[in-house]
Protein backbone atom coordinates (compact mmCIF):
# COMPACT_ATOMS: atom_id res chain seq x y z
CA UNK A 1 0.00 0.00 0.00
CA UNK A 2 1.69 3.36 -0.91
CA UNK A 3 2.03 5.15 2.41
CA UNK A 4 -0.56 8.45 1.47
CA UNK A 5 -3.34 5.05 0.88
CA UNK A 6 -2.13 4.03 4.17
CA UNK A 7 -2.38 7.16 6.24
CA UNK A 8 -6.24 8.07 4.45
CA UNK A 9 -7.06 4.74 6.14
CA UNK A 10 -6.08 5.56 9.34
CA UNK A 11 -8.34 9.39 8.91
CA UNK A 12 -10.90 7.03 8.14
CA UNK A 13 -10.52 4.80 11.45
CA UNK A 14 -10.27 7.93 13.23
CA UNK A 15 -13.13 9.50 11.35
CA UNK A 16 -15.69 6.64 11.43
CA UNK A 17 -14.51 6.14 15.64
CA UNK A 18 -16.03 9.60 16.48
CA UNK A 19 -19.83 8.47 16.33
CA UNK A 20 -18.53 5.65 18.67
CA UNK A 21 -16.77 7.76 20.87
CA UNK A 22 -19.35 10.02 21.22
CA UNK A 23 -21.98 7.36 22.36
CA UNK A 24 -18.92 6.11 24.89
CA UNK A 25 -17.88 9.42 26.75
CA UNK A 26 -21.80 10.75 27.78
CA UNK A 27 -21.57 8.07 29.97
CA UNK A 28 -17.94 7.29 30.75
CA UNK A 29 -15.69 9.86 31.67
CA UNK A 30 -13.53 11.17 29.03
CA UNK A 31 -9.91 10.62 30.66
CA UNK A 32 -11.13 7.90 31.83
CA UNK A 33 -11.97 6.64 28.69
CA UNK A 34 -8.68 8.03 27.06
CA UNK A 35 -6.45 6.07 29.98
CA UNK A 36 -8.18 2.88 29.16
CA UNK A 37 -8.36 3.51 25.31
CA UNK A 38 -4.34 3.84 25.80
CA UNK A 39 -4.08 0.92 27.89
CA UNK A 40 -5.41 -1.23 25.46
CA UNK A 41 -3.40 0.16 22.88
CA UNK A 42 -0.44 -0.47 24.88
CA UNK A 43 -1.50 -3.79 25.72
CA UNK A 44 -1.87 -4.75 22.08
CA UNK A 45 1.52 -3.59 20.78
CA UNK A 46 3.25 -5.40 23.82
CA UNK A 47 4.09 -8.51 22.48
CA UNK A 48 5.51 -7.31 19.56
CA UNK A 49 7.01 -4.22 20.55
CA UNK A 50 8.99 -5.29 24.04
CA UNK A 51 11.53 -7.50 22.75
CA UNK A 52 12.73 -4.24 20.50
CA UNK A 53 13.19 -1.38 22.84
CA UNK A 54 16.26 -2.60 23.88
CA UNK A 55 17.35 -1.16 20.17
CA UNK A 56 15.97 2.59 20.81
CA UNK A 57 18.26 3.31 23.08
CA UNK A 58 18.66 6.09 25.87
CA UNK A 59 17.85 8.89 23.29
CA UNK A 60 15.13 6.44 21.40
CA UNK A 61 13.48 6.00 24.67
CA UNK A 62 13.64 9.86 25.18
CA UNK A 63 12.23 10.45 21.63
CA UNK A 64 8.99 7.92 22.02
CA UNK A 65 8.65 9.92 25.86
CA UNK A 66 8.42 13.32 24.25
CA UNK A 67 6.06 11.85 21.27
CA UNK A 68 3.85 10.66 24.02
CA UNK A 69 3.61 13.89 26.02
CA UNK A 70 2.52 15.76 23.04
CA UNK A 71 0.07 13.27 21.81
CA UNK A 72 -1.36 13.62 25.73
CA UNK A 73 -0.54 17.01 25.98
CA UNK A 74 -3.05 17.92 22.49
CA UNK A 75 -5.70 16.14 23.72
CA UNK A 76 -5.44 17.56 27.35
CA UNK A 77 -5.65 20.94 25.68
CA UNK A 78 -8.39 20.33 23.13
CA UNK A 79 -10.24 18.85 26.04
CA UNK A 80 -10.33 21.36 28.36
CA UNK A 81 -10.78 24.02 25.37
CA UNK A 82 -13.91 22.36 24.59
CA UNK A 83 -15.31 23.28 27.99
CA UNK A 84 -14.63 26.76 27.43
CA UNK A 85 -16.01 27.30 23.79
CA UNK A 86 -18.54 26.01 21.05
CA UNK A 87 -17.81 22.83 18.91
CA UNK A 88 -17.66 24.34 15.99
CA UNK A 89 -14.76 26.78 16.99
CA UNK A 90 -12.83 23.67 18.53
CA UNK A 91 -13.42 22.11 15.09
CA UNK A 92 -11.98 24.71 13.11
CA UNK A 93 -8.80 25.81 15.53
CA UNK A 94 -8.37 22.14 15.42
CA UNK A 95 -7.89 21.73 11.85
CA UNK A 96 -5.51 24.87 11.91
CA UNK A 97 -2.15 22.12 12.71
CA UNK A 98 -2.25 21.72 9.07
CA UNK A 99 -0.97 25.79 8.68
CA UNK A 100 1.13 25.01 12.13
CA UNK A 101 2.65 22.26 10.97
CA UNK A 102 4.85 23.47 7.85
CA UNK A 103 5.55 26.60 9.94
CA UNK A 104 7.08 24.41 13.62
CA UNK A 105 8.88 22.29 10.42
CA UNK A 106 10.44 25.53 9.01
CA UNK A 107 11.05 27.25 11.93
CA UNK A 108 13.47 24.12 14.00
CA UNK A 109 14.35 22.42 11.10
CA UNK A 110 14.33 24.58 8.15
CA UNK A 111 12.15 22.55 5.72
CA UNK A 112 10.39 24.06 3.07
CA UNK A 113 6.84 23.52 1.34
CA UNK A 114 6.33 24.35 -2.21
CA UNK A 115 3.55 27.04 -3.36
CA UNK A 116 1.32 24.08 -4.38
CA UNK A 117 1.38 22.59 -0.38
CA UNK A 118 0.53 26.29 0.74
CA UNK A 119 -2.32 26.29 -1.99
CA UNK A 120 -3.39 23.15 -0.67
CA UNK A 121 -3.26 23.87 2.67
CA UNK A 122 -5.16 27.58 2.58
CA UNK A 123 -8.06 25.22 0.79
CA UNK A 124 -8.27 22.61 3.26
CA UNK A 125 -8.29 25.79 5.50
CA UNK A 126 -11.28 27.01 3.70
CA UNK A 127 -12.94 23.73 3.48
CA UNK A 128 -12.33 23.09 7.33
CA UNK A 129 -14.00 26.68 8.09
CA UNK A 130 -16.97 25.69 5.54
CA UNK A 131 -17.32 22.40 7.11
CA UNK A 132 -17.07 23.41 11.06
CA UNK A 133 -18.25 26.81 10.58
CA UNK A 134 -16.58 29.61 12.80
CA UNK A 135 -18.57 30.60 15.62
CA UNK A 136 -16.88 33.04 17.92
CA UNK A 137 -16.08 31.35 21.47
CA UNK A 138 -14.72 32.66 24.51
CA UNK A 139 -11.04 33.77 24.20
CA UNK A 140 -10.20 31.76 26.94
CA UNK A 141 -11.54 28.30 25.40
CA UNK A 142 -10.14 28.79 21.96
CA UNK A 143 -6.71 30.32 22.69
CA UNK A 144 -6.63 26.46 24.46
CA UNK A 145 -7.73 24.84 21.18
CA UNK A 146 -4.88 26.51 19.27
CA UNK A 147 -2.20 25.85 21.85
CA UNK A 148 -3.82 22.10 21.62
CA UNK A 149 -3.13 22.55 17.41
CA UNK A 150 -0.18 24.02 18.10
CA UNK A 151 1.15 20.71 20.04
CA UNK A 152 -0.55 18.42 17.31
CA UNK A 153 1.56 19.85 14.26
CA UNK A 154 4.74 19.79 17.50
CA UNK A 155 3.98 15.84 17.25
CA UNK A 156 3.86 15.17 13.89
CA UNK A 157 7.13 17.49 13.01
CA UNK A 158 8.69 15.33 15.78
CA UNK A 159 7.51 11.79 14.16
CA UNK A 160 8.57 12.70 11.03
CA UNK A 161 11.88 13.34 12.80
CA UNK A 162 12.58 10.30 15.14
CA UNK A 163 10.94 7.79 12.80
CA UNK A 164 13.74 7.26 10.23
CA UNK A 165 15.83 6.75 12.96
CA UNK A 166 14.49 4.53 15.31
CA UNK A 167 12.48 1.65 14.97
CA UNK A 168 8.91 2.48 14.35
CA UNK A 169 7.38 -0.12 16.52
CA UNK A 170 8.97 0.72 19.33
CA UNK A 171 9.28 3.97 19.58
CA UNK A 172 5.71 4.06 19.09
CA UNK A 173 4.88 2.05 22.26
CA UNK A 174 6.95 4.04 24.29
CA UNK A 175 4.80 7.17 22.98
CA UNK A 176 1.40 5.22 23.91
CA UNK A 177 2.94 3.95 27.06
CA UNK A 178 3.65 7.39 27.95
CA UNK A 179 0.34 8.68 26.75
CA UNK A 180 -1.19 6.30 29.01
CA UNK A 181 0.45 7.29 31.77
CA UNK A 182 -0.28 10.75 31.66
CA UNK A 183 -3.95 10.29 31.18
CA UNK A 184 -4.18 7.77 33.57
CA UNK A 185 -2.46 10.62 35.79
CA UNK A 186 -5.16 13.15 35.07
CA UNK A 187 -8.14 10.88 35.52
CA UNK A 188 -6.84 9.95 38.79
CA UNK A 189 -6.77 13.44 39.89
CA UNK A 190 -10.18 14.24 38.45
CA UNK A 191 -11.43 11.05 40.53
CA UNK A 192 -13.13 9.62 37.19
CA UNK A 193 -11.43 6.68 36.83
CA UNK A 194 -13.59 3.38 37.40
CA UNK A 195 -14.14 0.24 35.69
CA UNK A 196 -15.77 0.70 32.32
CA UNK A 197 -19.48 -0.84 31.96
CA UNK A 198 -21.65 -2.01 29.27
CA UNK A 199 -21.07 -2.20 25.27
CA UNK A 200 -21.10 0.56 24.34
CA UNK A 201 -18.16 1.82 26.20
CA UNK A 202 -16.51 -1.40 25.93
CA UNK A 203 -17.21 -1.72 22.23
CA UNK A 204 -15.48 1.79 21.94
CA UNK A 205 -12.32 1.34 23.88
CA UNK A 206 -11.35 -1.96 21.87
CA UNK A 207 -11.79 -0.46 18.34
CA UNK A 208 -10.16 2.81 19.03
CA UNK A 209 -7.50 1.13 21.49
CA UNK A 210 -6.51 -1.30 19.05
CA UNK A 211 -7.36 0.32 15.48
CA UNK A 212 -7.13 4.33 16.14
CA UNK A 213 -4.47 4.30 18.92
CA UNK A 214 -1.75 1.02 18.18
CA UNK A 215 -2.16 0.19 14.55
CA UNK A 216 -2.76 4.31 13.69
CA UNK A 217 -0.27 5.67 15.36
CA UNK A 218 2.12 3.25 14.02
CA UNK A 219 1.00 3.61 10.65
CA UNK A 220 1.88 7.46 11.06
CA UNK A 221 5.34 6.56 11.91
CA UNK A 222 5.83 4.27 9.41
CA UNK A 223 4.45 7.06 6.87
CA UNK A 224 6.31 9.56 7.79
CA UNK A 225 9.74 7.70 7.32
CA UNK A 226 8.52 8.37 3.91
CA UNK A 227 7.19 11.62 3.08
CA UNK A 228 7.33 15.28 5.08
CA UNK A 229 5.48 16.36 8.39
CA UNK A 230 3.21 19.16 6.26
CA UNK A 231 2.14 16.61 3.64
CA UNK A 232 1.16 14.41 6.64
CA UNK A 233 -0.84 17.28 8.21
CA UNK A 234 -2.57 18.08 4.69
CA UNK A 235 -3.87 14.40 4.59
CA UNK A 236 -4.82 14.38 7.73
CA UNK A 237 -7.29 16.64 7.45
CA UNK A 238 -9.40 14.54 5.97
CA UNK A 239 -10.54 13.27 9.81
CA UNK A 240 -13.33 15.87 9.17
CA UNK A 241 -14.92 14.67 6.23
CA UNK A 242 -14.67 11.50 7.24
CA UNK A 243 -16.59 12.16 10.37
CA UNK A 244 -18.79 14.02 8.63
CA UNK A 245 -19.58 11.06 6.30
CA UNK A 246 -19.80 8.15 8.66
CA UNK A 247 -21.71 10.75 11.01
CA UNK A 248 -24.18 11.16 8.23
CA UNK A 249 -24.22 7.07 7.25
CA UNK A 250 -24.42 5.82 11.21
CA UNK A 251 -25.58 8.83 13.47
CA UNK A 252 -28.24 10.66 11.32
CA UNK A 253 -25.91 13.62 11.20
CA UNK A 254 -27.09 15.91 8.45
CA UNK A 255 -24.51 18.32 6.55
CA UNK A 256 -25.82 21.06 4.81
CA UNK A 257 -24.58 22.29 1.18
CA UNK A 258 -21.96 24.46 2.62
CA UNK A 259 -20.53 21.65 4.66
CA UNK A 260 -20.68 19.49 1.71
CA UNK A 261 -18.74 21.77 -0.11
CA UNK A 262 -16.75 22.25 2.48
CA UNK A 263 -15.47 18.03 2.32
CA UNK A 264 -14.96 19.09 -1.85
CA UNK A 265 -13.28 21.85 -1.17
CA UNK A 266 -10.34 20.25 1.32
CA UNK A 267 -10.09 17.00 -1.22
CA UNK A 268 -9.84 19.38 -3.85
CA UNK A 269 -6.35 20.80 -1.88
CA UNK A 270 -5.22 17.66 -1.09
CA UNK A 271 -5.45 16.75 -4.81
CA UNK A 272 -3.33 20.13 -5.95
CA UNK A 273 -1.22 19.71 -2.89
CA UNK A 274 -0.55 15.58 -3.20
CA UNK A 275 -0.79 14.47 -6.71
CA UNK A 276 0.52 11.72 -6.07
CA UNK A 277 -1.95 10.27 -3.40
CA UNK A 278 -4.78 11.63 -5.56
CA UNK A 279 -3.15 9.31 -8.61
CA UNK A 280 -2.75 6.51 -5.64
CA UNK A 281 -6.16 6.75 -4.82
CA UNK A 282 -7.90 7.32 -7.98
CA UNK A 283 -5.68 4.44 -9.83
CA UNK A 284 -7.22 1.72 -6.51
CA UNK A 285 -10.96 3.38 -7.23
CA UNK A 286 -10.28 2.61 -11.08
CA UNK A 287 -8.62 -0.52 -10.37
CA UNK A 288 -11.90 -2.29 -7.87
CA UNK A 289 -14.77 -2.96 -10.89
CA UNK A 290 -11.95 -4.47 -12.61
CA UNK A 291 -10.85 -6.87 -9.50
CA UNK A 292 -13.99 -7.26 -8.85
CA UNK A 293 -14.83 -8.58 -12.03
CA UNK A 294 -11.99 -11.13 -12.05
CA UNK A 295 -12.96 -12.95 -8.68
CA UNK A 296 -16.75 -12.74 -10.10
CA UNK A 297 -15.40 -14.47 -13.75
CA UNK A 298 -13.01 -16.62 -11.32
CA UNK A 299 -16.19 -17.87 -9.19
CA UNK A 300 -18.53 -18.41 -12.49
CA UNK A 301 -15.64 -20.77 -14.10
CA UNK A 302 -14.08 -22.74 -11.32
CA UNK A 303 -15.91 -26.02 -11.85
CA UNK A 304 -17.73 -27.70 -8.70
CA UNK A 305 -15.61 -30.06 -6.87
CA UNK A 306 -16.47 -33.72 -7.98
CA UNK A 307 -19.64 -35.09 -5.30
CA UNK A 308 -18.14 -37.73 -3.75
CA UNK A 309 -19.62 -41.16 -3.81
CA UNK A 310 -20.67 -42.73 -0.16
CA UNK A 311 -18.60 -45.57 1.06
CA UNK A 312 -19.93 -48.83 0.73
CA UNK A 313 -20.88 -50.26 4.35
CA UNK A 314 -18.17 -52.92 4.22
CA UNK A 315 -15.68 -49.73 4.17
CA UNK A 316 -16.70 -47.93 6.65
CA UNK A 317 -15.08 -46.85 9.77
CA UNK A 318 -16.65 -48.52 12.54
CA UNK A 319 -17.03 -47.57 16.44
Amino acid sequence: MAPSLALIAVTAIWGVTFVQVKDAVAIYPLFAFLAVRFAIASVALAPVAVGRLRGLGRSGMGAGALLGLLLAGGYALQTEGLAHTSVSSTGFITGLYVVLTPLVALALFRDRLGLAGWVGIALAVAGLAMLSGVHRGQVLGDMLVLASAAVQAGQIVAVGRFAPRFDPLALVFVEIVVSFAGFAIVAAALGSLSVPRGWTVWGALLVTGVFASAFAYLVQAWVQQRTTAARAALIFTLEAPFAALFGYLLSGDRLGAVGWAGCAVILTGIVIAEPEAARDLSRHVRAAPARAYRYTRLARETPPPAPQREPSPEKRTRG
